[in-house]
């Protein structure tokens, strides 16, 4: 769609010739770190990926029905972007579900901005820099975005969380 091929985005992108092609051929399932890595080859935004294909709409938006919500997740992770056709968002708010055994990858994540979660059900595992914290429903974490970080839950039950970040990257 682009225009690259895929030795052009791999060098873009900073990981190797495989990994774009078995990306493509649908062999593997790229974690949230290695997707984001991978668009920003071309250059490409979460919601721009999932959103291709749709049809956008005029009308400005106040309410979501939870059929209407992207899901941009990927493998396991379940991330719904909530007012995707609002224009201009200055942040992305997302309904995020991480099933026993999900992480957003090995790889820290790392991005301008700020973000904040309030865990609805479950548990999981929030790793900022150094630190890790087990965080469970009800608790709240809010983070420079700079700050490597990291999503996983160890845990038998699935975690639900809403969170929020800036600016809207999603």
């Amino acid at each position: 769609m682009k225009g690259l091929s895929q030795r052009e985005l791999a060098k873009r992108a900073g990981v190797t010739n495989s990994t774009i092609s078995m990306i493509e051929k649908n062999s593997v399932s790229p974690s949230v770190s290695s997707l984001k890595k991978v668009l920003s080859g071309i250059p490409m935004s979460l919601v721009e990926f999932f959103s291709i294909g749709e049809n956008g709409t005029t009308e400005q938006k106040v309410v979501y029905r939870s059929n209407e919500l992207l899901d941009i997740g990927t493998g396991p992770l379940e991330f719904k972007l909530i007012g995707r056709d609002y224009p201009n968002r200055a942040m992305s708010v997302m309904s995020e579900t991480y099933p026993p055994g999900a992480d957003t990858g090995e790889e820290m994540l790392r991005h301008e901005g700020e973000e904040a979660a309030l865990v609805i059900t479950g548990r999981f595992e929030l790793t900022v820099g150094e630190e890790v914290f087990i965080l469970e429903a009800g608790d709240s974490y809010y983070f420079n975005s700079e700050q490597p970080h990291r999503f996983r839950n160890p845990f038998d039950e699935p975690c639900h969380l809403v969170s929020a970040t800036t600016p809207a990257n999603f």
